[in-house]
């Protein structure tokens, strides 16, 4: 068969139906992950305020020592805040939101006025810490409350290299039983964190992997193919580098011989590949991948419209409206207006 017949075959085939219980499927597939982890950090930020954290190989020195990178969090207790990272857009969130920074990158944080960035290693101080430390911040006004913590886990998922999640996202549970388990379990783990060594925390690591295991629940529920082996795929040798590539550069124009060659295998074992663990073909898989990181900007970010889709590989926002209100069933201004 030609290279030509290859590509046309790979987009006719139709996709295996998804299962209908993508939660539940994505509950198991992260069920496996190896996380140890702890609440580390309280801070109580007043208008106006803003920190930049210290370096990521620091903060891994000294909350996991041994570990090559963390996973760190923060949930708004109360207030406002925005967060970015060197790679990511500024992106909002409210009390109840969890920001995750799922590669524990160097950071910086805000509230709505705006202020000089004041480093956070001299807001803290240095360990070995007596009691959990508790940061207190800004110029007085209205206060925002934030819990930080941290988990360790050597899973693909987190390596930055594969770029299967943002550099920060924000999830937004649900009001009811979701958002108060959130805000519960993160004050029982606050209050169950001790000190056991001049130099690090311990805390039952149930409440920090669960928390994390619901917020990428929540995150993925309208990533493509998270109900079907999503997360088995990013340690498939022939789907890692493809699925990176998409990841890392979804506004590029990629072809399936593109991806083919970043994989360096054939155009038809790529594209058996991706139907085998993901349900999707590959190009497929890019226009969803490419809707999910759209919905996640609209939602958390200030970005305009057009703006969104330059990032999505999208010259024209007519073309990425239309696009999305197929995928999504909504415009992306319905988008905006929920977010």
């Amino acid at each position: 068969m030609s290279l030509m017949a290859d590509v046309l075959e790979g987009h006719d085939r139709s996709a295996r139906a998804p299962d209908r219980d993508a939660s539940t499927a994505l509950a198991r597939a992260v069920a496996g992950l190896k996380l140890h982890g702890a609440i580390f950090l309280r801070g109580v930020y007043t208008e106006a305020w803003a920190y930049e954290s210290i370096p990521a190989a620091d903060a891994t020195a000294v909350l996991a020592p041994g570990e090559e990178r963390i996973v760190l969090f923060h949930v708004i207790a109360s207030g406002r805040a925005w967060i970015e990272t060197d790679d990511s857009e500024r992106r909002w969130a409210d009390a109840g939101d969890v920001i995750v920074l799922p590669y524990g990158d160097t950071h910086r944080m805000g509230g709505r006025e705006a202020a000089d960035l004041a480093p956070m290693a001299g807001l803290l101080e240095d360990p070995p810490w007596a009691e959990m430390p508790v940061v207190q911040h800004g110029q007085g006004g209205e206060p925002t409350h934030i819990v930080c913590g941290y988990l360790a886990c050597r899973d693909p998922l987190f390596d930055p290299r594969l770029r299967a999640l943002p550099s920060v996202f924000v999830v937004s549970p649900p009001e009811g039983p979701a958002r108060d388990w959130v805000q519960a379990s993160i004050e029982y783990a606050a209050q169950q964190t001790a000190l056991v060594s001049d130099r690090h925390f311990e805390a039952p690591t149930q409440v920090p992997e669960l928390l994390l295991v619901e917020m990428l629940k929540l995150h993925l529920a309208k990533a493509p193919a998270s109900e079907s082996g999503w997360v088995a795929a990013l340690r498939d040798p022939v789907l890692a580098p493809a699925l990176a590539a998409i990841h890392g550069d979804p506004d590029r124009k990629w072809t399936l011989i593109d991806l083919a060659h970043t994989a360096h295998v054939s155009v038809s074992l790529l594209d058996e590949r991706f139907r085998a663990a993901l349900g999707l073909s590959p190009i497929r898989y890019l226009a969803e991948w490419r809707m999910h990181v759209a919905e996640d900007l609209l939602r958390t970010t200030e970005l305009s419209v057009a703006a969104v889709a330059h990032r999505v590989g999208y010259e024209a926002e007519e073309a990425f409206s239309r696009a999305f209100k197929r995928a999504r069933g909504m415009p992306p201004s319905g988008v905006r207006r929920q977010g």
